[in-house]
């Protein structure tokens, strides 16, 4: 049992990963705009070498310095974690640096200390990105094991520019005796605590730090960098009440998000927004280019369109550039509102897809006006209606979380899902209707009727086909960009133990 805890501070299970499947390729596409990964090594100062990797544009603004927010991984982690940090904070113009702590991951070296070493290990990576031109200020981004290092190595380096502290302890020992009451070890208080002296006199000798020097209630008076602090309700590894004492004891400019979840799930989206806001309130990026500015809203999450960090993100422009090039023209021959603007957003490029069909509405009422309500045609235009793959009414015009099949054009409407854990529900606009061909109404004995309805029978079949050709290329657009949206990534964590 004292071996199994020995090993719980100081050799819990390695994250042993290809770095070519596990991080993002070494070049990627990312909200429209292209990014590289670098991979380099530092030494630090008991000399172990550090795999490292820096996330960055493929081209750096000239003379504009950008800031970087370097992730820390949990105790049994490693730099593929930083693979969230990545997405939320690429987009926003922030650079994002992660590596492998000392005894983690692809890193050299034997032991982790929870935080002691490895915040001399971040003191390493923060004087290399001190010297590189390209960066400006710096952000720590900790979880776990990680919110701990970040936390040490702020007491120490003031000019941090800010700090986001997930999950993390306020006292290893005091950790260490919650863990022996979760894990139901049926052992006296007393008993206990002579098995940690004796643990703490067997990691001093190995892994050379002593516990009772992981304090976070000790350094956190002493450090005024900016900090967000999460933790999940349900934790039952490093129980909530850690962060609150860390947080009430901290003197700089704090605050504190609480969310469902345990130690290792997934964090909600509205997590991953407060981060990026605060992100970009103290390291003040420099503002994206007018090229990309219509591509870039927050990270992956296209307003109502939850869409997984594995798409095709040109792929998508170019489906929804299509969509507004078919708009503008359907828009032109009719008196619909103008084309969407290129200054938009992407989520507002997807809201005002909706317009068009509206368009068409209008183009069909015509059409139905120019050959008369017969009886007869208005048979044919409901039984055509009934065979298309989704009529397109005023009223799933507002519901945004139905599409149409995207299998065969007979079957009924049904609801699209993402399919892989914590993947969320995509919504995309339902594909518009098609105009059917209209049968011609019988002509009428008198020989003036016939001329009229001749007339506007030209009249319509000129003007139709070309139309017709908009609707089916629109319609296609829209699978297309169903498609995409579907498309799913795995994401794995490595689990904190």
């Amino acid at each position: 049992m004292i071996d199994q805890f020995i090993n719980f501070v100081i050799r819990p299970p390695r994250a042993d990963y290809n770095p070519d499947q596990y991080l993002w390729e070494k070049d990627f596409t990312l909200a429209g705009r292209k990014y590289k990964r670098q991979d380099l090594e530092l030494r630090n100062q008991r000399g172990h070498t550090l795999q490292c990797s820096h996330y960055v544009p493929s081209t750096f603004p000239e003379d504009t310095p950008l800031p970087c927010v370097i992730y820390c991984h949990g105790n049994s982690g490693c730099r593929a974690d930083a693979n969230e940090a990545a997405v939320i904070l690429l987009p926003s113009n922030i650079t994002v640096f992660t590596l492998d702590f000392s005894g983690s991951g692809l890193s050299d070296g034997d032991y982790v200390s929870l935080g002691w070493h490895e915040k001399d290990d971040l003191k390493v990576v923060v004087s290399y990105l001190r010297s590189n031109e390209q960066i400006s200020c710096i952000g720590l981004w900790g979880r776990s094991m990680g919110a701990v290092t970040s936390l040490l190595y702020g007491a120490e380096d003031p000019s941090i520019a800010g700090m986001v502290l997930d999950s993390a302890f306020s006292n290893l020992f005091d950790l260490m005796m919650e863990l022996v009451d979760v894990y139901k070890i049926r052992l006296p208080k007393f008993t206990v605590k002579v098995a940690v002296q004796y643990m703490r006199r067997v990691i001093q000798k190995k892994a050379k730090f002593d516990i009772m020097d992981l304090n976070c209630i000790q350094v956190a008076p002493k450090t005024f960098i900016p900090a967000l602090f999460g933790h999940a309700n349900d934790d039952k590894f490093i129980q909530p009440h850690h962060s609150d004492r860390i947080f009430k004891s901290y003197v700089g400019d704090k605050n504190i998000i609480k969310f469902d979840g345990d130690h290792n799930s997934s964090r909600p989206q509205f997590y991953y927004d407060s981060v990026s806001i605060f992100f970009h309130n103290i390291l003040h990026p420099p503002r994206v280019s007018s090229v990309h500015a219509s591509k870039l809203e927050k990270y992956y999450d296209l307003g109502d369109l939850k869409v997984s960090t594995g798409m095709d993100e040109s792929l998508l422009y170019e489906i929804i550039a299509g969509l507004r090039t078919v708009g503008t023209d359907v828009a032109s021959s009719s008196s619909a509102p103008p084309g969407i603007s290129t200054t938009k957003s992407v989520s507002e490029l997807l809201t005002d897809v909706a317009p068009v069909a509206s368009v068409i509405d209008s183009m069909i009422n015509e059409a139905n006006a120019l050959v008369g309500d017969d009886p007869s045609e208005m048979q044919d235009k409901k039984i055509g209606q009934n065979d298309e793959c989704c009529s397109y009414t005023s009223s799933n015009r507002e519901s945004w979380g139905r599409c149409s099949s995207l299998g065969s054009d007979d079957e009924q409407s049904s609801d699209c899902f993402a399919a892989n854990n914590h993947e969320t529900t995509v919504k995309v606009l339902a594909t518009p209707l098609r105009k059917v061909p209209l049968k011609p109404s019988d002509l009428s004995q008198e020989e003036n009727m016939k001329k009229t309805k001749k007339k506007k029978k030209i009249v319509l079949t000129d003007s139709k086909k070309p139309k017709r050709d908009k609707f089916e290329k629109l319609e296609a657009l829209s699978q297309r960009l169903r498609l995409c949206l579907l498309r799913q990534v795995n994401h794995r964590r490595h689990r904190s133990s």
